[in-house]
Parts: C-alpha cells; structure tokens; sequence
C-alpha cells in the first residue's frame, strides 16, 4: 500500500519545515509535531501511514517514542524512520533495535528519504 499520510516530529522548526516542504512537493499528506508527546497523541487521533522521528527532543526522545509505538497493539504497524544527527552506528543499531525501520543521518538526503518511503509503501 502506498504511504500517503507522514507524521514528522522533530523540535526543530527548520527541520519540519525541511522536511514538510520534500515530502508536500513529492505528493504526501504532512502533519507535524515538535516533542514525543505530541507525537503520541497525534498518532492515536490520526494515525500516519509512516513517521520520521527525530531523537535529541525535549520530554521523550525520539528512541523512547519509537519504542512505545513499536509495543503498542494499535500503532505498532507504523512503521517509523528515525531521522537523527547521531551519526554513530550505535545509534543507528540502537534506534533498529526499539523499532525503526530505518535511520537516516541528517541533513537527510531527499532522494534517499524518497526512495525508502516508495520501499516501505511497496512491503
């Protein structure tokens, strides 16, 4: 099925708007949140089709969010793609293991943020 609806939470207005403007250019439908919490309520209201998840955020980190979201019956078919400056491979093996699909360092790259969208929407 493709992904339509992309949830993108990150703190940092430049990042949303970054992202916002890739993805709205490209066809999605975009809704943002700024903290991890926000994030979980936006996802139970109106559930996206695929979430970019920052990691460094005030409140829950972008890791905590995604592993709530992974354990919970009703959201954990969402798949998440953590978008992060954390460049280490700690980081990226980390963010897997609670439950991303994917991790993306930033800046994000829009063809490759495309790209894993289209492979995600074709699984």
């Amino acid at each position: 099925m493709a992904i339509q609806k992309i949830l993108i939470v990150d703190d940092s207005p430049t990042e949303r708007y970054y992202l916002t403007d890739i993805l709205v250019k490209n066809g999605f439908s975009v809704t943002t949140a700024e903290t991890g919490e926000e994030a979980l309520l936006k996802i139970k209201i109106d559930k996206p089709q695929l979430i970019l998840m920052d990691v460094v955020m005030p409140g829950a980190n972008g890791f905590q969010v995604t592993r709530a979201i992974a354990r919970d019956p009703d959201l954990q078919d969402v798949p998440v793609i953590i978008c992060s400056s954390k460049n280490q491979e700690t980081d990226r093996i980390w963010g897997l293991r609670q439950g991303a699909k994917d991790y993306l360092v930033k800046p994000v790259d829009a063809a490759e943020l495309l790209a894993k969208i289209k492979a995600l929407g074709e699984r």
